[in-house]
């Protein structure tokens, strides 16, 4: 009876090992095959993809998207001015650019970094490799007419990005930026949410995702709370080139 026991308790261990590799490979297949999930990306040996600076340095890094809309960001930067930031980074679709150049020179004149999000803020997972190049010749060619000049920064349009973007991006001398932090203001959660969120998850080095388009219009209430916490805390606000320059940075490997 006793040997009986044995036997049948070295199976089930025998099936549960079994199970429990079959389930580490397909956790590891879901992970590669799933790139939505990370924050941001590398290639093993290449281009690299910056989600966070040095997280031993107490620097954040409040970052803007703009691709529509022309009454929000206006209120933004007022903002911005009124609580003496003049370092964020705004990540531009060129597209919007061209169409509000007034705004676009605000953002320089204020101190501001500016990034891009490519010219018609579409996927480039969704792009062959010609039409990235097309797209961010065109951004180049907006900015460079507005007078923008050393634009480092590409932020792949709703964050979408593999490595073959990454790929591209470096061929233009651009790097690519992720974020660590993303607030979802333009869902308009609320005020305090979209506070909340930047309180509940900020460390050293990290890159906030904010939105000054039209559709985030609870943004700039929620930028006093922010600024006043961080300020609070010790933090200092500085531009993403800023942050990744000569520090350390956080990345992870995409195949």
């Amino acid at each position: 009876m006793l040997f009986y026991f044995y036997i049948t308790s070295k199976r089930k261990l025998k099936q549960i090992s079994l199970i429990t590799i079959i389930a580490f490979f397909t956790a590891c297949l879901v992970y590669i095959q799933a790139p939505k999930t990370f924050s941001t990306f590398s290639t093993s040996k290449g281009p690299m993809a910056i989600y966070k600076g040095d997280a031993s340095r107490k620097n954040i890094a409040l970052t803007f998207d703009i691709s529509w809309g022309d009454e929000n960001a206006v209120k933004v930067l007022e903002v911005l001015k009124n609580q003496r930031i003049n370092n964020a980074t705004f990540f531009l679709s060129a597209s919007w650019a061209e169409r509000h150049p007034e705004i676009v020179e605000t953002i320089v004149k204020q101190g501001h970094e500016i990034g891009t999000l490519g010219y018609r803020y579409k996927s480039y997972t969704q792009l062959t490799t010609l039409e990235m190049q097309r797209d961010l010749n065109n951004s180049a060619e907006v900015f460079k007419r507005l007078g923008v000049k050393d634009v480092k920064l590409f932020r792949p349009p709703n964050g979408e990005f593999n490595k073959e973007v990454i790929k591209v991006a470096s061929r233009y001398n651009l790097s690519v930026v992720h974020w660590s932090i993303n607030t979802e203001d333009w869902r308009n959660p609320g005020t305090n949410q979209i506070f909340e969120t930047v309180k509940e998850n900020t460390n050293p080095g990290d890159i906030i995702l904010l939105h000054a388009s039209d559709s985030a219009l609870q943004t700039p209430k929620a930028i006093p709370l922010i600024i006043s916490y961080l300020r609070d805390k010790g933090y200092k606000n500085v531009s993403v080139s800023q942050m990744i320059s000569n520090t350390k940075t956080k990345t992870k490997v995409v195949n």
